[in-house]
């Protein structure tokens, strides 16, 4: 039977794979839509008003999802590099330090995505979102907002995963790289 870490670190490599996918994927949404704006503007002198915020909207998946990817792969800002030989006592309280400001964070923001004032959930972030449409195409801004409390869910079980390996001595697939 496949311990704790072992379910958590499989759990985030798959999520990881998935959102670098997503990522992917709207990358080449977001050069298509500048391509065609380009090409429609310069080539034609008639560029439709959707290509703009369709790379907006791409633009704000790829920067969530990759936020997470780089999470993942500790390639985050970083005030101080811990070096692999400093000694494990080091290690564990810049870790937990790392922890520590990440749910400082985002466990606010990923609060107020379900409830807005008075823990009104008519009010919340995602609540809000459902109700106001893009501007020049019929879409709710849902599909949209729904990748900040993806990209913060993410970051946790990355987080999960990566705290688990270090208290059982196992290295996550972005400490082999």
């Amino acid at each position: 039977m496949k311990s704790i870490a072992d379910i958590l670190c499989l759990i985030s490599d798959k999520l990881d794979g998935i959102l670098r996918v997503t990522a992917g994927f709207f990358v080449c949404v977001m050069v298509g839509a500048i391509c065609l704006q380009v090409a429609a503007r310069y080539g034609f002198a008639s560029p439709p008003a959707w290509t703009e915020e369709v790379a907006r909207y791409a633009m704000v998946w790829v920067g969530l999802l990759g936020a997470s990817v780089a999470f993942k792969a500790k390639f985050d800002p970083a005030l101080f590099h811990i070096p692999d030989r400093a000694g494990r006592g080091v290690r564990l309280v810049a870790g937990t330090v790392r922890a520590a400001s990440v749910l400082i964070f985002l466990a606010p923001v990923l609060w107020y995505c379900f409830y807005g004032p008075g823990m009104n959930t008519a009010r919340s972030f995602l609540a809000r979102s459902l109700v106001t449409k893009a501007e020049t195409f019929d879409m709710p801004t849902i599909f949209v907002a729904v990748t900040v409390p993806i990209f913060i869910c993410a970051i946790f079980i990355h987080g999960l995963a990566q705290i688990s390996a270090f208290l059982t001595h196992k290295n996550t697939s972005s400490d082999k790289d």
